[in-house]
């Protein structure tokens, strides 16, 4: 495997470690905002939980298995609303668990294909290339982008088994 896919791999499992940091926050913590008006700590971590369950089922796992992939470009707001609406009626620890299955089984069958599979570009449902290694740089850059200021807050609350300072590591 290419060096590249390698570091895209490493940078895309930092996920895993951040959310069984999770594990010890609060309801409250959870269930509170880091802006006023904006998405809990729990609908972010269910919003990215989804997207990696949707391009699992919808793409990866069905390159893995030499399927025609079926991912299209959703629409966002929709997608949004739906995970707050699931976000509310799971349990924190459900939720990380299946964050953490999601995210495993991505990079599992990542792992487990071919470096010429991985590097194929393919036709989604909409009819656009698909790229694994262009999916990783955005989906990590998705990751950043919410979890960033999710852990300036939580250090700020100190509320995550008393390691918030690990979370910037």
């Amino acid at each position: 495997m290419s060096n590249e896919i390698k570091e895209l791999i490493t940078l895309f499992e930092e996920l895993i470690t951040f959310s069984n940091r999770l594990k010890g926050m609060s309801n409250e913590t959870w269930n509170s905002s880091i802006e006023k008006g904006k998405w809990t700590i729990k609908d972010i971590i269910c919003h990215i939980m989804l997207w990696d369950k949707y391009f699992y089922e919808e793409a990866i796992n069905k390159i893995a298995s030499d399927e025609k992939i079926t991912v299209k470009h959703l629409n966002y707001d929709e997608f949004n609303s739906n995970a707050m609406e699931y976000a509310r009626g799971i349990t924190t620890d459900k939720l990380i668990e299946q964050l953490v299955y999601y995210r495993k089984s991505i990079l599992n069958e990542i792992s487990a294909i071919s470096e010429e599979v991985v590097a194929q570009n393919y036709i989604d449902g909409d009819g656009s290339i698909f790229n694994i290694p262009q999916y990783l740089k955005d989906f990590i850059w998705h990751d950043q982008h919410h979890l960033k200021p999710l852990k300036e807050y939580l250090e700020k609350t100190a509320d995550c088994e008393g390691n918030i300072r690990s979370l910037q590591s």
